[in-house]
């Protein structure tokens, strides 16, 4: 029987490691690099902001907002601003207005501390025959050509009215 040649049987032993290597049923393992894990554990900096920068919106809680028109919808006597804002509408000479507050003063007292400045100051008044379903009370001020328009609506909940408040106005400034 002749004798198999030394690079006959390092080839035999070749394709068979490759081949039991390759029959392996295990999940595939790699050794993660450096810069693999230098991303997946990254850490902000101190100085990195985690949050977005604050916008200017307009808006305040707990507080009138910059710019909101109190000469034509002041605050009335012992109420809580919940929120508030004031915002310019593009394009116009306008400032869309928004007001929620809360008081303990009845319903009727409360739309009366906002209608006498409203009217005061040329709106007209045009309220629903009855509020809608849930509210103390609801009107709308209009004046000039319609485009200044507040809606107001009064819930009365456990002897607390919120008031609702909201449209676009001309400030006196305009």
């Amino acid at each position: 029987m002749p004798r198999p040649s030394t690079s006959a049987l390092l080839l035999a032993l070749a394709v068979t490691g490759a081949a039991t290597a390759c029959s392996t049923s295990a999940p595939a393992t790699l050794d993660p690099t450096d810069a693999a894990t230098a991303s997946v554990s990254a850490q902000p900096s101190p100085t990195e902001s985690l949050l977005p920068e604050q916008e200017v919106t307009g808006s305040a809680v707990g507080a009138l907002a910059d710019g909101f028109p109190t000469d034509l919808v002041p605050l009335p006597a012992g109420a809580e601003v919940l929120v508030s804002s004031a915002r310019p509408v593009e394009g116009t000479d306008l400032l869309e207005i928004s007001l929620n507050l809360r008081t303990a003063q009845d319903a009727a007292g409360l739309l009366e501390a906002v209608r006498a400045p409203l009217l005061a100051a040329g709106f007209a008044e045009a309220a629903p025959p009855a509020p809608e379903a849930g509210l103390a009370a609801q009107t709308t001020f209009s004046r000039g050509d319609g485009s200044e328009l507040l809606v107001v609506g009064v819930l009365d909940r456990d002897e607390v009215r919120t008031l609702t408040l909201g449209g676009r106005v001309r400030p006196a400034t305009a």
